[in-house]
């Protein structure tokens, strides 16, 4: 079993935004991201807008000092529920790292702040095609109402 830390990163410590700044980008140029590096003018301010909102926090997972994964979330509410969730808006483990239970154990820490916040659920949005589905239906996701559909519009 691998010996894996998670930390709730503090947006604020160079070192973290560095790695949050890094994980991020790595996770944008991966197959499953944008297959791009994120646009400089995010990698500007990417640190600075998740820092002042309250409802942003991400987890990274230290392997030997060194981060190794990572999970975006941001938490939401529940207009059906009356409660608060947790979306997770990105969550990627460096490549060399994949398959070693580093995601899992990034879900468990998610799970462990929903709780701990009183949420009702978790959400996450995943390609059809990505190899990580078999983790998130073995640790409870499912594809909820399949009538629903992801909708999203461009401002810019």
């Amino acid at each position: 079993m691998l010996d894996i830390e998670i930390r709730e990163a503090d947006y604020r410590d160079e070192g973290q935004a560095a790695e949050v700044l890094r994980l991020t980008d790595m996770y944008a140029r991966d197959v499953m991201g944008m297959e791009e590096p994120l646009p400089n003018a995010t990698r500007i301010n990417l640190i600075h807008e998740l820092a002042e909102m309250p409802n942003a926090f991400t987890l990274l997972a230290f392997r030997d000092g060194a981060a190794v994964g990572i999970a975006n979330c941001f938490v939401g509410f529940s207009t059906f529920e009356g409660q608060k969730l947790i979306n997770i808006h990105d969550l990627a483990v460096v490549p060399e790292w994949r398959g070693l239970g580093i995601g899992k154990k990034l879900l468990r820490a998610v799970q462990h702040k929903a709780r701990k916040l009183k949420c009702c659920r978790i959400t996450l949005e995943v390609r059809e095609d990505n190899p990580a589905i078999d983790l998130y239906e073995r640790f409870g996701f499912d594809n909820g109402d399949p009538r629903m559909l992801f909708m999203s519009k461009e401002l810019y």
